[in-house]
């Protein structure tokens, strides 16, 4: 990845935050046939540090768990909030008119040697934690236990386990720190009139960046 230093974002507990706010990453793995590219929800693990682990699953039917290249390193790109930006929200587009679009974007990428674990126990006690994550938040959580144990059984089976030590955690975080103070301002300014989330997303990522 293209990483100027003034985009670059080294803190891990900050590379995990965004993981943690956007979990569903892109699993890029070498297989005999070329590039793989399978989509998971992930949760991320602080030990071991200094980057921690990745824990996922796939369906047993997924090839990946057979076919990814053994102790060749695996990706996966998470992806925060992105938009355009437009030139007309510079203030000195009036002054000097040397101005183009953009597009500013969050990202993170997780490097590591992928291990495929056909564990009914782990599977069990990984689904529950994943679900209770992402049920906290409603007014009645669905709970694994709702479901007919047998029938949990049975799904169960038919998943793979995923854990990826991480080996290299790189952040990009390109939110106009290269603009000055009043260009900033005006991307908020511009971006907070806009109608799609991810824009309104981007003005709150502009705000608390630093520039370069």
């Amino acid at each position: 990845m293209y990483l100027p230093k003034h985009f670059e974002e080294t803190r891990v507990e900050v590379l995990h935050a965004l993981i943690h706010a956007y979990p569903f990453g892109t699993l890029v793995t070498l297989t005999a046939g070329g590039l793989d590219a399978n989509h998971i929800p992930f949760e991320v693990d602080s030990d071991p540090r200094p980057f921690g682990t990745l824990r996922g699953h796939v369906a047993r039917a997924n090839p990946v768990w057979r076919e990814a290249a053994p102790d060749a390193e695996a990706l996966v790109i998470f992806q925060g909030p992105d938009t355009y930006i437009s030139p007309r929200w510079y203030p000195t587009k009036t002054e000097t008119g040397k101005v183009v679009p953009t597009w500013n974007y969050v990202v993170v990428h997780a490097h590591g040697a992928p291990r495929f674990i056909d564990d009914r126990a782990w599977l069990r006690a990984f689904v529950e934690k994943l679900t209770d994550r992402h049920e906290a938040r409603r007014p009645e959580p669905w709970k694994v236990t709702d479901a007919p144990a047998d029938y949990i059984d049975k799904q169960v089976g038919a998943i793979i386990g995923l854990e990826i030590p991480i080996a290299r955690l790189i952040g990009k975080w390109k939110v106009s720190q290269n603009r000055p103070p009043q260009d900033r301002a005006g991307v908020v300014a511009g971006l907070l009139q806009e109608a799609p989330h991810s824009a309104a997303a981007m003005a709150d990522w502009v705000r608390r960046s630093k520039s370069e």
